[in-house]
């Protein structure tokens, strides 16, 4: 069992994924940067945020696993906002996309982590 949710391999995905995309928000136009680029910050801050906080009740496992559902949505919207920016700035497409499959995968392992926290969970 991980010591601290520092060792989680989602949370630390999920810190590198956040710093990235916390900076390619501020290459947007400066009209988006308070619309889109805000939402996209902040849904990526979620995931982050949602899994520690989670970690911290990880005693209570509904609590964990709630933690956990909500970093797995910010996730998924994070995703969205990324598909927003590459339908509507054909000029990130290329740093959008790159995000967005790296997004994909890291979803994939919140899903995982969560099935395993629901079956095997033991504190």
């Amino acid at each position: 069992m991980a010591k601290s949710y520092k060792d989680l391999d989602i949370y630390q995905i999920s810190f590198q994924l956040f710093e990235r995309t916390h900076k390619f928000s501020l290459q947007l136009p400066n009209h988006e940067l308070y619309e889109l680029g805000s939402q996209l910050r902040r849904s990526a801050d979620s995931i982050n945020s949602n899994i520690v906080e989670g970690y911290g009740r990880k005693r209570y496992k509904n609590d964990f696993i709630k933690f956990l559902t909500y970093a797995h949505a910010s996730n998924d919207e994070t995703i969205n906002h990324l598909r927003k920016i590459i339908a509507v700035y054909p000029q990130f497409e290329e740093s959008a996309t790159q995000l967005k499959n790296e997004y994909d995968e890291l979803g994939s392992k919140i899903f995982g982590f969560i099935q395993y926290v629901i079956k095997d969970w033991r504190i």
